[in-house]
């Protein structure tokens, strides 16, 4: 029998300190209550005396056996001195790698080794009527990762692979909204990792995915897969063009909502995200949706706004890649902004810039708002650019 003892934060407002999270967070931690008793996972320090006090209650005074750990990073390691110190005889049971780190997160020093268990690809521990196969998974997103599969339920601990931010208790949510969010903020700088933990997967018959964060997958789970193939290829999810802009005084963000207008009039879905005021981690969200983008900013100190240089460098370090991209810039003496975002994109891989980048000076006039409609019959398919 699995057991869920994991906890639900709703008072988090920042998850690893940079992601909004309104609905909260889960961390996720279960139980297996078999001949060998098995925790799987623990969870933030905040909640270790809740988590205990479910572990204490599922053991009902029985000894703990092992302890998994999937994943060191904080969330899901800071109830390991407890366990060890509350149960003496649990072995922990981890990858090579996070054993070597295992001293970082847990006390006990050299003592630790004794009480470690280490485990690779195609290890098993026999619990009784359940056996946990692992599969290592490293750079997803640690290197330190695996994941373990009970032979008897089908059910995959997927560590941080299928995650989604949102506490359990909101839930039924939309699951690909957050676990996108999720996915290519936390994960998804490593999409080669993530594809080749999917071909280890395919020989297992996963009837239920339990990720450290979100809700259980279960039933169809092709849908979960096909997102996650998807995304760790860096291929767009959906056709239409994501506008990035940020604006000083109104004026380029006009130029932003008027070409948006004009994409719809030509059939395009779009989406328009406010550097300087929306969510950044879902502009990065929608960048990596959407097969096309446009940069919209007006140039800045010889440079570019803020806002969209910090936008480009969280693409920059998350590997965005495979997309056409266009760029709009405004100015009123000494264009800039188009100059800067075409060399953060010359460092990125697969991106075809639309050239010539369209210019307004100060605001739209005639000559830009033909310019700008130009851009829109090249990114709708219906004009001609200059790759």
């Amino acid at each position: 029998m699995i057991h869920y003892i994991g906890v639900d934060d709703t008072a988090i407002d920042l998850f690893e300190g940079q992601y909004r999270v309104p609905e909260g967070i889960s961390y996720n931690a279960y139980f297996i209550d078999d001949a060998k008793t098995c925790a799987v996972d623990t969870v933030d320090a905040r909640f270790t005396d809740e988590w205990a006090g479910k572990l204490r209650a599922a053991l009902g005074g029985r000894p703990l056996d092992y302890l998994v750990t999937h994943h060191l990073e904080p969330d899901h390691s800071a109830g390991l001195t407890l366990a060890l110190r509350e149960w003496p005889q649990c072995r922990i049971v981890c990858t090579k790698k996070a054993a070597e780190m295992l001293p970082q997160f847990a006390d006990g020093g050299e003592a630790l080794r004794a009480r470690t268990e280490t485990v690779g690809d195609g290890s098993r521990i026999a619990l009784g009527a359940h056996t946990l196969r692992f599969v290592t998974a490293p750079m997803v997103h640690w290197p330190e990762v695996a994941m373990s599969y009970d032979e008897a339920t089908g059910t995959l601990f997927s560590a941080d692979a299928f995650g989604k931010f949102g506490a359990r208790c909101h839930e039924p949510q939309d699951w690909d909204c957050e676990a996108r969010r999720y996915y290519f903020n936390i994960v998804g700088k490593h999409g080669h990792a993530v594809s080749l933990l999917l071909d280890k997967a395919e020989s297992l018959d996963i009837k239920r995915i339990c990720p450290l964060h979100g809700p259980e997958l279960e039933g169809v789970l092709t849908p979960y897969v096909e997102r996650y193939r998807t995304w760790s290829a860096y291929e767009p999810e959906s056709r239409g063009v994501f506008i990035a802009c940020c604006s000083m005084h109104g004026r380029t963000m006009q130029a932003a909502r008027e070409l948006a207008a004009m994409l719809a009039g030509r059939g395009v879905a779009t989406a328009l995200s406010d550097l300087a005021r929306d969510d950044m981690h879902e502009a990065v969200e929608d960048a990596f949706r959407y097969d096309r983008m446009v940069l919209c900013a007006p140039s800045y100190d010889g440079r570019v706004m803020p806002a969209m240089e910090d936008f480009l460098c969280h693409l920059r370090a998350k590997t965005y890649r495979k997309r056409r991209v266009a760029l709009v810039e405004n100015f009123s003496w000494a264009p800039s902004a188009a100059r800067t975002m075409r060399a953060y994109l010359a460092e990125l891989q697969d991106i075809d810039v639309v050239e010539p980048a369209v210019s307004i000076r100060t605001r739209l006039d005639d000559a830009s708002r033909r310019a700008l409609a130009g851009l829109a019959d090249v990114l709708a398919g219906t004009g001609e650019g200059k790759d």
